[in-house]
């Protein structure tokens, strides 16, 4: 939604729109992720973390109007999360990029950080309980609570 709202938002000018899976079908499942060095709040501190999240989406391949746009949101560290395959590459072919995003585009922020737009659902993953997979080393709480403690950090 807010993807067709970009021309209200500061910044998001150059965002594609999120058009039909390449796949022609609903994908529902795990899989990877790795968070970009980008200036968005929701991901401080986390760049570099490669984490399993839910995706759940009929339309999530990101469709740019013009190469311009999508040369402007790489060179202004725009993309928040790429989709990668089980060996930490970035995924440009299906299944490990579930819609065919350019660049394995998972989401994207604004050039200041305050808007963030994702099409998987860490919402769903955020407690290791919910992981079907999880590092050893995670007992309570997953790699995904992190977003949500820089949401609630950044509201004060």
């Amino acid at each position: 939604m807010l993807a067709e709202l970009k021309s209200l938002i500061p910044g998001a000018a150059h965002w594609p729109l999120f058009v039909r899976n390449r796949a022609e079908q609903f994908e529902g499942r795990l899989v990877m992720v790795e968070v970009a060095d980008s200036p968005s709040l929701f991901y401080r501190d986390m760049a570099g973390s490669r984490l399993p999240v839910v995706v759940a989406h009929g339309e999530g391949r990101a469709a740019f109007a013009a190469p311009a746009d999508s040369d402007a949101v790489r060179t202004t560290r725009q993309i928040a999360l790429s989709y990668i395959d089980n060996r930490g590459v970035l995924a440009s072919r299906y299944p490990a990029n579930p819609n065919g995003s350019p660049w394995g585009i998972a989401g994207l922020t604004t050039p200041d950080g305050r808007v963030t737009v994702a099409m998987p659902h860490p919402e769903r993953v955020f407690r290791a309980a919910q992981c079907s997979w999880r590092p050893a080393g995670w007992h309570d709480a997953g790699g995904w609570l992190r977003m949500f403690r820089n949401a609630r950090r950044a509201i004060g």
